[in-house]
């Protein structure tokens, strides 16, 4: 399925308070991507990703048919982690299995080893979320770890994956 990764834009906020509003989406995210998801959420988050873009952070629309429907960033760390950046991502569930993801994944990923002078970029997937570990599998990242009993979410204790994709793996693989 054809799709864009493009700056946000505030414009974006109708789609996105549209699309990101799914428990489906939010069970497998940090507490901080909010259930219901608003119009308020989606112009914080699009101002805030607007806001802080290229400093320490690229995050992208990943757009369908001109219309957002779904993120994705690499965040940049510091301290002893200053080589390591984390990536995130949610898209639409009606666009969930049809390969968008894996290419944003690749795609951003190339960008950032471009841009920043990183070694390391990461993703944390609950352990159970087979979809969001097979994204980052077929994208070329290599599962670390599990950590066991590691989050607590909707008043249940889960476990976590660490996935890393290095420099040096993804150079020629994009």
């Amino acid at each position: 399925m054809d799709f864009q990764l493009r700056p946000w834009s505030i414009e974006d906020a109708e789609d996105i308070a549209v699309e990101a509003d799914n428990p489906r989406i939010a069970a497998n995210l940090r507490n901080v991507f909010p259930c219901p998801y608003t119009l308020k959420d989606a112009v914080d988050y699009i101002t805030d990703c607007i806001s802080k873009e290229g400093s320490r952070q690229i995050t992208r629309a990943i757009e369908v048919d001109g219309r957002a429907v779904g993120s994705i960033g690499i965040f940049l760390l510091n301290d002893v982690y200053e080589k390591s950046a984390e990536l995130g991502y949610w898209l639409s569930e009606k666009y969930w299995r049809k390969g968008i993801m894996s290419r944003a994944v690749r795609m951003l990923c190339r960008e950032a080893f471009e841009t920043f002078d990183i070694v390391r970029i990461f993703a944390e997937p609950f352990a159970c979320n087979a979809g969001s570990r097979g994204v980052l599998e077929k994208a070329g990242f290599t599962c670390e770890g599990t950590m066991k009993n590691g989050i607590y979410k909707n008043g249940q204790i889960h476990s976590y994956c660490i996935y890393a994709l290095l420099r040096e793996e993804a150079v020629g693989n994009f």
